[in-house]
């Protein structure tokens, strides 16, 4: 009996042209006698059709070519399901990929996809809303809004929104964050939400993060100035810092003084004075190296 297995598409992530990488999964397919049945998202009602389409092939796997935006939308749609989610990274920002060390090369990544052992990785729900990766408010999202409204793609086009944004950004915002334990009231530029450790640009953000401990860090910036966003960049976090505060937990409310930008995995999600979060234990399986 073959192995039946979906093979999910993102036709536009990363303005990259996938010809080559489909090919190569329908050869890897026949090889290993994989029964492949390839789905192109469209943005409308992908959720929808993809739980159609695992009762229809129940699936051993979904594979998934895409960015973090992709996947997530993937594990949404398979919460209900006990399926394994396999990467292809093919989108703009392959953060989730860099946090798992997956390989470079197309080859490598079709065998972890398809064959490898799995984790049973956390998500975080932040009103309502899942994130599998890295969501912020402030000045990240600040950066994500001008380059969606932008026309200019790739590389060049996130540096001259990051640019834009560092020296046109706003006062500090105040927030009052509430934990299980405590209340505490931080200025800030902006707050990480953070399930993992790095961004797709492979800047480190949250060292001890661990993407299936059962909780969630929230790194504070109250500043950042160019030394210290160097010192981030340069994979040189000051952990100790007085600039930077880290709260590792399960469930916190941040709420801040005026409306302040935010986003989830790279997707821009309007600004906000309140957020709930919550980590989602064991949420989903990941085929991982």
């Amino acid at each position: 009996m073959k192995n039946n297995i979906i093979f999910v598409v993102n036709p536009i992530s990363g303005d990259l042209d996938k010809s080559d990488l489909i090919d190569a999964v329908y050869e890897f397919s026949i090889t290993n006698n994989f029964n492949l049945k390839v789905y192109e998202t469209t943005g409308k009602q992908d959720i929808k059709t993809l739980r159609l389409l695992y009762e229809e092939h129940k699936p051993q796997r979904i594979v998934v070519a895409g960015g973090d935006g992709t996947i997530k939308m993937v594990a949404e749609a398979m919460e209900e399901h006990d399926v394994i989610i396999g990467i292809l990274p093919a989108g703009s920002a392959n953060g989730l990929s860099v946090d798992l060390n997956l390989p470079n090369t197309i080859e490598e990544n079709l065998k972890i996809a398809f064959l490898n052992h799995y984790i049973e990785m956390d998500m975080i729900c932040i009103n309502g809303k899942k994130s599998i990766h890295l969501s912020d408010i402030g000045l990240n999202a600040d950066l994500v809004k001008n380059y969606e409204e932008s026309n200019l793609r790739g590389f060049w086009g996130y540096a001259l929104q990051a640019y834009t944004t560092l020296t046109e950004y706003n006062e500090p915002f105040v927030a009052t964050i509430t934990t299980n334990k405590e209340t505490s009231i931080h200025p800030a530029r902006m707050i990480v939400i953070a399930n993992s450790q790095k961004y797709g640009t492979g800047v480190t953000i949250n060292p001890n993060g661990v993407v299936n401990d059962g909780k969630f860090e929230l790194i504070i910036l109250k500043s950042l100035d160019l030394l210290l966003l160097g010192k981030i960049i340069t994979g040189n976090m000051p952990i100790d810092s007085d600039d930077i505060v880290i709260i590792s937990t399960d469930k916190a409310t941040i709420t801040t003084d005026y409306p302040v930008n935010f986003q989830i995995d790279g997707e821009y999600c309007g600004a906000q004075t309140s957020l709930e979060i919550h980590i989602l234990h064991k949420q989903m399986k990941l085929a991982i190296p």
